[in-house]
C-alpha cells in the first residue's frame, strides 16, 4: 500500500499552512498514494506565546482541520493529520493528532501523553506542559495502511507506549515530530528504528524541517522504518512529500521470524536494599 510523508516548514499563520497539507493531499492522490502523514504542529508553529495564542481555537472552529477534512473526501484521501495546536474547554490546550478518512470523517485523535519539557546544552529551553495539558490514553485505529498506533514527538522516548500499541495490534507505528536540531541528530534514527525492531512494526515519521518564521530550527529527516528496522525512506532536510509502500505481509514475517510480542511477559522487580 502505498502512502506519502508531508515534511513541512510550518509558520505562524494557520491558512498558510492549511494550504500546503490541503496542496500535499492532492498531489498524494494524484501519485497513488491511499494515506498522507503530516508532522506535528501541522497547523501552526509559534513560539511567541502571545501571536501564536490568538491563532490557536478549539477543535470545532480550527480552520486548519476544517480544510484537511473537506480536502480528504474531495480527493478520497486518508489522512493523519500529526498534530494541531487546539484550545480545550478548560482554557488549557492540547497537542492533538487526528486520524481522518477518505470521507472526511475523523476516525481517531490523540492528545500527545509526554510533554517537552527539557533545557538543551545549546542554551535553548522548552517547556511544553506550562500551556499544554498531557493526554491520558493511547490510541490505535484501523485504516488502509494497517492498524495504526499514535504518537507524538517526544512519546518517542518511552518504549512501553509502543509496547501498549503494539499490544493493541498497532502494525504501524506514527510518530509525527518537530525534532530540534541537537536532539535529532544525536537520537531521531536510532530511537525510530529501536521502536520498529522491538514492536515488529513499521514506523512513519513525518517531520517539521527547516528554520521557521518564529526562529526555531528542526531536524526534518522524515522517516519510513521497517519491521526489521531497515529504513526504507528518509526525506533529509528539504520539504516536500516523500512516498514509500508499506507490505502487511513484512509485518507477519518479521514477527514470526522473532516472535517478540509472544514471548512478553509482565517482570517484577524485586528491590534489596543495601
Amino acid at each position: 500500500m502505498k502512502i506519502a510523508l508531508l515534511q513541512m516548514t510550518s509558520g505562524i499563520d494557520p491558512l498558510v499552512n492549511a494550504t500546503t497539507v490541503t496542496d500535499a493531499i492532492a498531489e498524494a492522490k494524484a501519485n497513488g498514494a491511499a494515506m498522507l502523514f503530516t508532522p506535528e504542529m501541522s497547523g501552526l508553529l509559534d513560539r511567541d506565546r502571545a501571536r501564536g495564542g490568538a491563532n490557536i481555537t478549539s477543535e470545532e472552529a480550527d480552520p486548519v482541520l476544517a480544510s484537511v477534512r473537506k480536502s480528504a473526501a474531495e480527493h478520497g484521501v486518508w489522512v493523519h493529520l500529526g498534530s494541531l495546536a487546539l484550545r480545550r474547554l478548560d482554557g488549557k490546550l492540547a497537542n492533538r493528532g487526528f486520524v481522518i478518512d477518505d470521507t472526511g470523517a475523523i476516525r481517531a485523535r490523540y492528545d500527545k501523553l509526554h510533554l517537552f519539557d527539557v533545557d538543551l546544552p545549546t542554551g535553548e529551553s522548552w517547556r511544553e506542559s506550562a500551556s499544554y495539558a498531557a493526554g491520558d490514553s493511547a490510541s490505535v485505529v484501523e485504516t488502509p495502511a494497517g492498524r495504526l498506533g499514535l504518537s507524538i514527538c517526544y512519546d518517542l522516548r518511552f518504549a512501553d507506549l509502543y509496547r501498549s500499541l503494539s499490544d493493541a495490534g498497532a502494525t504501524v507505528l506514527a510518530i509525527p515530530a518537530a525534532f530540534t536540531r541537537p536532539t535529532g541528530a544525536a537520537h531521531w534514527h536510532i530511537l525510530m528504528r529501536a521502536r520498529a525492531i522491538e514492536a515488529g512494526a513499521y514506523v512513519v515519521a513525518a517531520a517539521q524541517t527547516g528554520v521557521h518564521e518564529d526562529g526555531r530550527a528542526t531536524f526534518g529527516h522524515s522517516l519510513v522504518i521497517d519491521p526489521w528496522g531497515e529504513v526504507v525512506l528518509d526525506m533529509g532536510e528539504e520539504a516536500g512529500l516523500g512516498f514509500a509502500e508499506l507490505d502487511p505481509a513484512r509485518v507477519e514475517d518479521v514477527r514470526s521470524r522473532i516472535p517478540v510480542l509472544n514471548h512478553r511477559r509482565p517482570i517484577p522487580v524485586v528491590t534489596t536494599a543495601s
